[in-house]
């Protein structure tokens, strides 16, 4: 009897406990919308070519999943490969614990295994989904999701989901590899190098000058090669069902992995609705910039005879998808020039411009950011002078006295100041200036939110500036100088709004995506600037954003970064946390894993196989440590082989220490001789690779490289070495004081494909030569 009372006391305790548990999520007992994600290695064809790629229910893109505002989302994502994988709901206001990136706040999905996300719907608009794993997205794991409203605000008949997308029939971490080696070969394959021949005839080799100063190849605009841009997973699709007179709500998605695209339509503008989800003033345009991550929804009305076409250029004109609404004669969509980089690089030679900010610091602990934005970029009088001071003193907790015209602006508090009226005031310089005109197209001024969004005057603001910095030449990218994996969490308080200003200190785009959050994006319409997800950030130009609160999720740690993949993968990222304790589920998954991401090693080789002489050289690097390994055979049986460890101080200068090996005498392979080196390498201004050395003999060396681009698939090349011997360790023959020796090459190459070029070379050593260079 007492084991029967004690069952049933046990029983009636514990059973509310465990239907709390069951239901705590679903606490409103909202109505439930479910959908399974099941994520499988298979066979595609999106560009010529079988190869693997990874799809969402055997489709890429994955489907799209529908919801209703006010529901409550069951999402079971089922792993069937033999990796990890995870999935982040792009611009959703949800619980911290599922918003999907593996290791920072939800588990990695591991292989065999099914994971359960389940939040309410708080919001409606177009959506996304992608994986948060590795480079998964590149390989098709991204999909749409439409959330209908609970009350229809817009007059439209029916949808329809355009997801962009760009597809390269390489392993994304065989293109992470060959970005990081520095290869050109992309920008040739796809036609957007500049070389020299080009560049002079062109009347900017001064302005090309101006770059190598500055250890600039050139303006860019996009790294990578794809040989096929596609919407709805095809490079060209049409929906004929449509009917004349029909109001069509395009909802449009940038899913792609590194490209972003300018849109255009056929026929009469459409109407533009909807930004990052959220509805805005509607306004006509046609030609609109979609950064990569940013959705946008477009009212458009089929023709009573013919078919509008929507067509999406990549933004280096590299290539362009399609797709047709209605029947009939196709009204055609706008073509875009493709853009010149070097009209680019000669407007930006005429700006007072200085570039290469560093990707990684002497001291990345150290706060520069102030010292960094005023060292860097623009600086022509008057522009943005009032922005600038403004951020370097927002900061300040007391109350400051600006002027404007001496009524609107005066004991203004900082804190308080909307920033769009300083935006304003640069806006209304003269900036009647040759190549001031150049980011012009990628503001955010025809975006006006339906309401007011400014907040509150009493709420303090705290300031943190942003400056987005990289190198191109080792595919590096950080903020203010630090990858992620060198920072720490920015701290936030709920409190406060936290108003970010990005300054972009390089030649790339950069689209800033901050989970579980919307942000206003200030422009000229002031209070009514809009709230994003997304915003992109043009090269050498200024953003400002401000968020506060998080509708009820003012806790845990939210991924920011940039959204190109390859940019995010090599160290654009930060963590910002709202300082609580961190979720007790992730205990066994440490932060750790996801901050080591973008600092793994990758490695390459080169063979040179010539009638001279063969090298062979191979390099593995991360973001500051690098080996070396090199070896040299001539046809006079001359043999020279090294291997060094070097240490990146900063992005261009690094310390080395190692051992080299060679033969005493030449056609005399018995005799070698072994010393250790030690020195520094250093990447001058105008590009060229200094290496200053001692040996273990103190014999001092110094040696300069450099190659040329000089027409689209030929590269000049060549070195000089000096070594002297001033007998501190030899012992030299009566009247002799010192030695020295002078090797030096020359040469030229033509590259045939990614893997394999033509050489031909001079060696003072060897002679005249030629052969096959093979990188691999």
């Amino acid at each position: 009897m007492i084991k029967y009372l004690l069952f049933c006391i046990s029983f009636f305790i514990c059973t509310p406990l465990i239907f709390s548990q069951k239901n705590e999520e679903n606490t409103e007992n909202l109505p439930v919308r479910e959908h399974t994600l099941t994520i499988r290695k298979e066979m595609v064809n999106k560009a010529g070519k079988e190869v693997m790629g990874m799809t969402v229910n055997g489709t890429i893109p994955g489907p799209t999943l529908e919801f209703e505002e006010g529901e409550y989302a069951v999402i079971y994502v089922k792993n069937e490969m033999d990796v990890e994988t995870s999935v982040h709901w792009h611009g959703f206001l949800l619980p911290n614990f599922y918003d999907g990136v593996p290791y920072l706040t939800t588990p990695p999905i591991k292989p065999g295994t099914t994971l359960k996300y389940e939040f309410p719907i708080r919001q409606s608009g177009t959506y996304w989904y992608h994986s948060h794993t590795m480079l998964q997205e590149q390989s098709g794991v991204f999909g749409s999701i439409v959330i209908h409203p609970k009350e229809k605000e817009l007059a439209y008949d029916k949808d329809l989901v355009l997801i962009l997308s760009d597809w390269t029939n390489e392993k994304p971490k065989n293109v992470l590899r060959n970005l990081k080696r520095g290869n050109e070969w992309y920008g040739i394959k796809k036609g957007t190098s500049t070389p020299l021949n080009q560049v002079i005839s062109r009347g900017a080799l001064g302005a090309q000058l101006n770059f190598w100063k500055q250890r600039m190849e050139g303006a860019d605009i996009a790294d990578i090669y794809y040989p096929a841009f596609l919407v709805n997973g095809e490079d060209s699709i049409s929906y004929p069902d449509f009917n004349p007179g029909e109001k069509v709500r395009l909802r449009i998605i940038n899913g792609a992995a590194s490209s972003s695209f300018w849109m255009t339509f056929g026929g009469e503008k459409p109407i533009l609705v909807s930004a990052d989800g959220l509805n805005v003033e509607p306004i006509a345009k046609n030609k609109t910039f979609i950064a990569i991550a940013e959705t946008y929804d477009f009212i458009v009305t089929i023709p009573e005879n013919g078919q509008i076409e929507f067509q999406a250029m990549a933004q280096d004109g590299s290539g362009k998808s399609n797709a047709y609404l209605g029947k009939g004669e196709i009204l055609p969509a706008e073509d875009i020039p493709v853009p010149d980089k070097i009209e680019m690089m000669k407007k930006m030679a005429k700006m007072d411009m200085k570039m290469g900010a560093p990707a990684i610091k002497f001291r990345p602990k150290k706060d520069e950011r102030h010292a960094m934005m005023e060292k860097y970029g623009m600086k022509m009088e008057g522009m943005d002078k009032g922005e600038d001071e403004m951020n370097h003193e927002m900061s300040k907790k007391e109350h400051q006295e600006m002027s404007k015209d001496s009524s609107e602006m005066k004991d203004m508090d900082h804190s308080k100041m909307d920033h769009s009226k300083m935006k304003n005031m640069d806006m209304d310089m003269d900036m009647d200036m040759e190549g001031m005109d150049m980011n012009s197209e990628y503001n955010y001024d025809y975006l006006k939110a339906k309401e007011k969004t400014i907040y509150p005057d009493s709420v303090h603001v705290n300031n943190i500036l942003m400056n987005l910095t990289g190198n191109m030449n080792r595919y590096i990218w950080s903020i203010n100088g630090v990858p992620l994996g060198e920072t720490d969490n920015i701290k936030i308080n709920s409190d406060e709004v936290t108003r970010m200003t990005f300054n972009n200190l390089t030649m790339m785009h950069h689209p800033m995506h901050l989970h579980g959050h919307f942000f206003r994006v200030i422009n000229k319409n002031g209070e009514y600037s809009p709230l994003k997800h997304t915003v992109n950030v043009a090269p050498m130009e200024k953003v400002t954003i401000e968020f506060y609160k998080n509708g009820g999720d003012e806790n845990g740690d939210w991924f920011f970064h940039c959204h190109v993949l390859y940019h995010m993968m090599s160290g654009m990222a930060r963590v910002i946390s709202y300082d609580t304790p961190r979720d007790p589920r992730m205990e066994d998954y440490p932060m750790k894993n996801i901050t080591k991401e973008g600092n793994k090693f990758f490695a390459w080789h080169t063979l040179d196989l010539a009638s001279n002489d063969v090298d062979y050289d191979f390099v593995a690097s991360n973001m500051r440590n690098q080996f070396n390994l090199s070896a040299e055979y001539g046809w006079n049986q001359n043999f020279e082989g090294e291997f060094t460890y070097e240490r990146y101080l900063q992005d261009y200068f690094r310390v080395f220490g190692g051992v080299n090996v060679e033969n005493e005498k030449s056609e005399n392979l018995d005799d070698f001789s072994t010393t250790a080196v030690a020195g520094i390498r250093y990447l001058t201004p105008f590009l060229f690779n200094l290496d200053v050395r001692i040996d273990n003999k103190l014999r001092p060396q110094i040696s300069l490289e450099k190659e040329i681009m000089i027409f689209p698939r030929t590269v000049l090349f060549g070195e000089v070495e000096y070594q002297a011997d001033f007998g501190w360790v030899d012992e030299f023959k009566p009247g002799i004081n010192y030695r020295e020796e002078v090797v030096w090459n020359a040469g030229i190459e033509f590259l045939m494909t990614k893997h394999f070029s033509l050489m031909a070379s001079y060696d003072n050593r060897f002679g005249v030569g030629g052969g096959l260079s093979i990188r691999f």
